[in-house]
């Protein structure tokens, strides 16, 4: 199998990585100049959610839909897949229908699984241990904004999920200092921080990790999955809160990222999301951007005609 996929960010070297971001801000502005280009006419790609989702269908979809091509967005309700069908079996079977398939699942190993059976490219919409995508958007955001990121401080506040996990080998490829502000026993998977080597810090007190930095980020304190655990994740989290305060602490230059859904008053204050420092709509947009980019950079432009 020679298809490329895209199932974390060491799926690609660096510079294919700034080339993505590069590419999204022009199509960006192609988009908003209103220039058709449509390189992946009659390309489709095939959608598979195992978990809800608003911005990575919608960015996806869109995204295809833009590019000229089209997208099927399947559900285990809707499929084999819901009733056991093995993952390679479909995977088999979808690839030699479709040009591309994104998978949005819960055990990363699904997405190794079905890769491992596909004659296509294989995007990570988002799995337990990662979200590189999402990673992508923010990249694209930070470079439109302040330039580089290279050499710069990030601080991620919050759980060690599977944001922080993207964070941690964005930390590798972009090459960056990431700082972790998390409670005892919500560290990120100690694989991904080994890897990153001094790259990475995990320190308790939020307001450590924003000292300097030139990047905030957090998220929900429950992921999808945990929600008997949300209770106790409030009083627990309750300090990780993200404010204009803490946000003050950070560069004169910081920027505020959030890879929304947000609930407002628990991982960030009220007012957050209207504080100038913030660019998560942004952040929302770019979504569709670097994500084009990378379906442009994945998928064989489309057949000549014979």
């Amino acid at each position: 199998m020679s298809a490329r996929h895209f199932l974390s960010l060491m799926d690609c070297t660096p510079e294919e990585l700034v080339s993505v971001i590069r590419r999204g801000v022009e199509l960006k502005d192609l988009r908003n100049r209103g220039v058709l280009f449509e390189p992946l006419k009659n390309r489709v790609l095939g959608m598979i959610f195992e978990k809800s989702s608003t911005r990575t269908r919608i960015s996806f979809e869109a995204g295809m839909i833009q590019l000229g091509g089209q997208a099927i967005f399947l559900s285990p309700r809707d499929t084999q897949l819901g009733r056991g069908e093995p993952i390679g079996d479909a995977a088999i079977v979808m690839s030699s229908m479709l040009d591309a398939v994104m998978i949005r699942t819960f055990s990363h190993s699904t997405l190794t699984e079905f890769a491992a059976n596909s004659r296509v490219p294989l995007i990570n919409g988002l799995s337990d241990d990662l979200h590189p995508c999402q990673l992508l958007a923010d990249m694209q955001t930070f470079l439109e904004h302040r330039g580089s990121i290279q050499g710069k401080t990030v601080a991620w506040i919050g759980d060690g999920n599977n944001m922080c996990n993207s964070y941690i080998e964005a930390a590798i490829q972009f090459d960056f200092q990431l700082r972790i502000a998390c409670p005892e026993g919500y560290e990120p998977n100690p694989e991904f921080v080994a890897s990153a080597g001094d790259r990475v810090t995990i320190v308790r007190d939020p307001k450590d990790a924003v000292r300097g930095a030139h990047l905030v980020s957090t998220d929900v304190w429950t992921s999808m999955g945990q929600e008997e655990e949300t209770a106790k994740r409030l009083k627990l989290f309750a300090p990780f809160q993200v404010t204009r305060a803490l946000l003050d602490l950070a560069a004169d230059d910081v920027l505020f990222m959030h890879c929304l859904p947000a609930h407002r008053g628990e991982e960030i204050s009220l007012d957050l999301l209207d504080d100038p420092r913030s660019v998560a709509w942004d952040q929302a947009e770019n979504r569709l951007h670097a994500q084009k980019a990378l379906l442009e950079f994945l998928v064989p432009p489309s057949y000549h005609h014979a």
